[in-house]
């Protein structure tokens, strides 16, 4: 069955997810998924043959699980027109099954930044969408909505040269235009952030800048380095590259800037990082070195008594990894709302 793209349209899409999610379709098991064959990294799979596999992968996890009632949900895509960006930013919004029934209740909300190289459809059309409702139909998580902006390449910050202030997009008019649009739960306690490679770097970096905002952040392969390599040549340093970080934070890149972004030096100053319920994790052989990152966030985090769950488990900066514990951090963000018990 071919997958479908959801339409970028200023217009409200409704997705309809195809259901080949049958109970006999596979009998492989979630541990057998850890020991994947070797893979490629996930700037070398975002083609059509790398969002695939991931695709096979998100079914392969949900097929495991025992059948349970049809949840259904729905998606849609939409556009928030921007001042500060001069443009509109793509959204998808993945509404919980009771939506469009119980008119008067209100949800939590979880903010889902992608990685470098993907779109605000990419959590859809690579199977997040399957395993998100195997977990609502399985009550493994209450119903919340998940949120995916398109954070095109910008690190979801504001750039070194003002042009692009992605950050004040968001803070200013993309969060107050989602609980506008949509019956969202006021308050923080009603809404997490999270994200994988960029995205987690982007998540990370905004909840510790805003505990005020957020009751929980998670992240998968963070981008997360002590600071910036020195040998570029290295190869995996292949993100550090002037063409990758030019764009945001200056060529020759502004090492002040970086510095202030940089979530790892954001974690050892900012205060009220205590309020937030914090998990992160990484795989063991990431292919750019973060796990070295998230082992020292850890430390940080461990040093300062701030609570947090860090995890290095198999696995290597690619779509099995992120595949095989995303469903980790979406229980993780319903604990946080309340919506299931510790």
């Amino acid at each position: 069955m071919s997958e479908r793209s959801v339409a970028r349209d200023p217009q409200p899409v409704a997705i309809t997810v195809p259901s080949f999610l049958s109970q006999d379709a596979s009998n492989s098991s979630r541990d057998s998924l850890r020991c994947s064959a070797d893979s490629a990294p996930l700037s070398a799979l975002s083609g059509v043959e790398g969002r695939h596999l991931f695709l096979v992968l998100l079914v392969s996890i949900a097929l495991a699980w025992p059948a349970a009632a049809s949840a259904q949900g729905r998606v849609e895509c939409r556009s928030v027109p921007s001042a500060t960006l001069k443009r509109a930013v793509q959204y998808c919004a993945l509404l919980p099954p009771s939506y469009d029934t119980e008119k008067m209740r209100r949800y939590p909300v979880l903010y889902y930044f992608h990685g470098l190289g993907d779109n605000e459809q990419s959590l859809v059309n690579l199977g997040g969408w399957n395993l998100i409702e195997k977990l609502w139909a399985s009550s493994r998580i209450g119903e919340f909505l998940i949120v995916t902006p398109n954070g095109g390449r910008g690190f979801y910050v504001n750039s070194q040269d003002g042009r692009q202030r992605y950050e004040d997009f968001l803070l200013q008019e993309f969060f107050p235009a989602i609980e506008k649009s949509y019956r969202v739960r006021a308050g923080r306690a009603s809404r997490g952030i999270g994200g994988t490679s960029m995205g987690g770097y982007g998540a990370l970096r905004l909840a510790f800048l805003h505990p005020e905002l957020f009751v929980s952040v998670t992240a998968h392969s963070p981008l997360l380095v002590e600071s910036l390599p020195a040998g570029r040549s290295d190869p995996r340093a292949g993100w550090a590259q002037d063409s990758v970080l030019a764009g945001v934070f200056g060529r020759p890149v502004d090492l002040a800037h970086w510095e202030r972004n940089n979530p790892l030096a954001i974690a050892r100053r900012a205060a009220g990082l205590a309020r937030l319920k914090i998990y992160f994790d990484c795989g063991r052989d990431d292919d750019y070195g973060f796990e070295r990152g998230a082992e020292m966030l850890a430390k940080v985090l461990k040093f300062r008594g701030i609570a947090h769950q860090a995890h290095i488990y198999p696995g290597r900066h690619d779509w099995f990894y992120v595949g095989e514990h995303l469903d980790e951090s979406l229980e993780f963000h319903s604990r946080a709302f309340g919506l299931k018990k510790e």
